[in-house]
């Protein structure tokens, strides 16, 4: 139970998440860290099962690193999301239990961001959000979401996504984190705030 949101701005891509940790209904943490650096360029959302998750995305954290390394460049992100829907589909019937939000920006492509659910289904997005409070903070996203809208409207837009859901979700809450993936700046951490400031 959680709520992220991804979207795609003219100069890049934005990801937030609330900060609670939940087990079914009860809170396991209050300052859970949801978003994930895979490389500079590139970073993902958590929603899902933990351990699941963090195994998972150290895997790709290590193989970003290692072609780096190899190669003298990033990873292109389409591989990563391609290598990680192949590992989900292919662990059936014992499934990963992963919803991620993939985003940043790519050499060839841009600015992309990919959803991946436990299934190992695949699609490219403009905006999107995953987990519990998801509904509420779609209904802002498609209210609010506009093409080629500047870096600083989408976090402010993903923000209030994030606030949506809190107010309306019990299995998101704490605060909210956001960060920016630009390619002139790459992983930048824009805005964190804890619930009693909401």
């Amino acid at each position: 139970m959680t709520t992220t949101v991804g979207i795609v701005a003219r100069d890049g891509v934005v990801l937030a998440a609330d900060k609670r940790v939940t087990a079914g209904y009860y809170i396991a943490h209050k300052r859970g860290e949801k978003l994930w650096k895979i490389d500079n360029h590139v970073a993902a959302t958590m929603s899902g099962g933990v351990a699941d998750l963090q195994t998972v995305l150290t895997h790709l954290t290590l193989m970003a690193r290692k072609y780096r390394i190899e190669r003298g460049k990033p990873i292109p992100i389409r591989a990563l999301v391609n290598y990680v829907s192949l590992l989900l589909f292919y662990s059936r019937p014992y499934i990963y239990l992963i919803h991620s939000i993939f985003g940043g920006v790519d050499e060839g492509e841009g600015a992309v961001l990919y959803m991946v659910d436990w299934l190992g289904t695949t699609t490219r997005e403009r905006y999107i959000a995953t987990g519990s409070g998801s509904p509420y903070a779609k209904g802002v996203l498609e209210a609010g979401y506009v093409e080629n809208m500047p870096l600083e409207d989408a976090v402010e837009l993903a923000v209030k996504a994030i606030r949506a859901a809190i107010r309306n979700d019990p299995g998101s809450g704490e605060g909210i984190d956001v960060i920016s993936i630009t390619e002139r700046e790459g992983f930048k951490r824009v805005f964190s705030v804890q619930q009693k400031i909401l």
